[in-house]
């Protein structure tokens, strides 16, 4: 098979990346300065193991491609605000033999949300989502940093929806499960994927914050944390909706991805951290406004995220870096009936 990976950035970067090194076909796919890098010098790929310059084919658009081949595997790594647009464009693409990507070729959904997979049906007839759990950093084009070892995460996946029809594409997920083992990477296979998914996202609720506060102000913020991840739960569990819990995980993931400081690198902050470091759009709508939305439907106050999805993406459409507001300016926009 060949991986071609829809947004080589930070997560999608790394997945490649680490693909790459284990003997697996990889084409990435980026735009603007990144794309000019990965195009000129290759993938510099940072771990805790090192350092290592790949040389993989990158991409514009799945036009500069030719016609997709029929053992392609489209994995989506861009944020949840660019989906839409970027599955209704690839979906159209030839593939050799005959029938466009949307009716041959599957789609892995390796993105933050609960949102994506369910966007893909619309194009896609196979679709997997992935749940990510990946700490890595890209700010600098053609680099992307994996900050954990020994594995650099657990990608854990599962057909959407869950029960899908056809041993062929169950075939197809262990096989793609398989090479992602091989690759740094943890890769369970579960029935419930989505149920990981809504686990993640509660974890998620709170990058908002770090990138409104920066990190520095996010430890004198647990209340504001606490809350924000207390109306995610509140949400879920009115709503019926089944979550991994963090015990779980850890049960998962145990001593195998520890954070190792690696020389000359700064740990930055989480993804949404990034993209206001690079001054690009940030997903809290499909984060935040995911908890927000579920809560109106449902008659559940969701105050903290309702004013962190506003305030993360004020921030970034008024091009402020990470750490332009204060843990005061934020409580102070609270009501007092509903204030943490």
């Amino acid at each position: 098979m060949r991986y071609i990976i829809v947004g080589a950035g930070a997560v999608g970067g790394a997945i490649g990346g680490r693909l790459a090194q284990s003997g697996r076909e990889v084409a990435l796919v980026a735009r603007g300065a990144h794309l000019d890098a990965l195009r000129a010098d290759g993938l510099r790929l940072v771990t805790p193991q090192g350092t290592e310059q790949l040389r993989i084919p990158a991409y514009a658009h799945h036009e500069d491609l030719g016609p997709l081949r029929r053992d392609d595997v489209l994995v989506l790594a861009v944020k949840s605000q660019d989906t839409e647009n970027v599955l209704r464009d690839w979906s159209t693409a030839a593939v050799g033999g005959g029938g466009t990507a949307g009716e041959v070729l599957t789609v892995v959904c390796a993105q933050n949300g609960v949102a994506n997979e369910r966007a893909a049906l619309r194009y896609f007839a196979s679709v997997v989502g992935m749940c990510v759990w990946l700490p890595a950093t890209h700010l600098q084009p053609g680099t992307v940093v994996a900050h954990t070892a020994p594995l650099s995460g657990i990608l854990t996946l599962g057909r959407y929806p869950q029960g899908g029809d056809g041993e062929p594409a169950d075939e197809l997920i262990a096989a793609i499960a398989a090479d992602v083992a091989g690759a740094y990477f943890d890769a369970p296979v579960v029935a419930d994927v989505m149920r990981w998914k809504y686990g993640k996202l509660l974890n998620n609720l709170g990058n908002a914050l770090e990138a409104s506060l920066g990190r520095e102000q996010l430890e004198k913020s647990e209340d504001l944390l606490a809350a924000v991840r207390a109306e995610g739960v509140a949400v879920l569990d009115a709503a019926g909706i089944a979550y991994a819990t963090d015990e779980e995980r850890m049960a998962v993931q145990g001593r195998r991805m520890q954070v190792v400081p690696i020389p000359d690198v700064h740990r930055a902050g989480g993804s949404t951290w990034q993209s206001l470091h690079r001054r690009g759009s940030v997903e809290a709508d499909y984060l935040n406004g995911e908890i927000a939305m579920l809560g109106r439907e449902h008659g559940v106050p969701t105050p903290v995220n309702d004013l962190m999805r506003r305030e993360v993406t004020r921030l970034a459409q008024e091009g402020l870096p990470p750490g332009s507001a204060t843990p005061e300016e934020l409580r102070a926009q609270l009501a007092p009936a509903t204030r943490p």
